[in-house]
């Protein structure tokens, strides 16, 4: 008897989809990704993958075609905002931001009074507004935002920012961010009770995936009477390992710490004398 896959939609193309891809594979799950294929069975996981253009994600989820979906937060927030996030995906980071021409001052967000904003977000940019107090006429545009103030058809755009560089080419500059964003994965509000179990498998794999890409393994060795300050020092695991080296008097430690901690404690273990620091990244944490 075989088992209904859950069925998750991803982006068929853009920034979301190669990563999307990757972290399932990461996960252990194989998709063969066939040309031009919408749709395609996972071969040792019951999940569907279907292929769908971005902005028809949230649909999808919310008529229950799909039971769950990788989307960025930003979309999810414009067309989608009753259904449900579950893991936030840590990549396709980027802000919705508010830009001006760069020979322009906004001297306060009061200055948008009155002001044409174009924008392919008017459900974010409306909440925006008038959480401000802000009376603006919008205008809807789909794709190139950024030629607006160029053509004299807006004052300001509100429009998704990662590097900042495509404003800076078509001579805009960046003045307040409205919201920040990055893959998120959401659910369908009419997922079945089998389709959950399956998630609870996925998710399961996804945070274990997720955690080893936060953490980095670090081993050190030190001398025995400074062991006990080093793990002082350590905001690793419940305890890091110690094992004694063939050289007497000295040991070596082994934790698990967050990335983007280790640089902030490097020359406090070398103050302790830590020495022949190794860090490794970690393909999978199970906790």
């Amino acid at each position: 008897m075989s088992t209904t896959p859950l069925k998750i939609a991803i982006q068929k193309s853009g920034r979301l989809f190669e990563e999307s891809l990757k972290i399932l594979k990461d996960c252990g799950i194989s998709i063969d990704n066939g040309h031009d294929q919408l749709k395609v069975r996972a071969r040792n996981f019951p999940l569907e993958v279907m292929y769908l253009r971005n902005g028809d994600i949230p649909k999808y989820l919310r008529d229950g075609v799909a039971d769950i979906g990788i989307i960025g937060e930003n979309l999810l927030i414009e067309k989608g905002e009753e259904l449900e996030i579950v893991e936030r995906l840590g990549f396709s980071k980027c802000r919705v931001s508010l830009a001006i021409p760069k020979e322009q001052e906004l001297n306060g967000l009061g200055d948008l009074e009155g002001k044409r904003i174009a924008t392919s977000y008017p459900n974010t940019v409306n909440r925006f507004l008038e959480q401000e107090g802000i009376n603006a006429e919008l205008h809807m545009i789909s794709g190139s935002v950024e030629i607006a103030p160029n053509i004299g058809l807006a004052d300001a755009i509100v429009d998704i920012v990662s590097s900042g560089s495509t404003l800076f080419k078509n001579n805009l500059k960046e003045v307040s961010t409205i919201l920040e964003s990055e893959a998120v994965l959401a659910t369908s509000p009419q997922i079945g009770s089998a389709q959950r179990e399956l998630l609870a498998k996925l998710l399961f794999r996804l945070r274990s995936v997720l955690k080893a890409r936060d953490s980095r393994y670090v081993l050190l060795n030190a001398p025995n009477e400074k062991v006990d300050a080093i793990i002082k020092i350590l905001p690793g695991m419940r305890s890091p390992t110690v094992l004694p080296l063939a050289e007497e008097g000295w040991s070596s430690l082994h934790t698990v710490i967050e990335k983007d901690k280790f640089w902030q404690i490097i020359d406090e273990l070398k103050a302790q004398g830590a020495e022949g620091i190794l860090v490794c990244p970690i393909e999978k944490m199970v906790l």
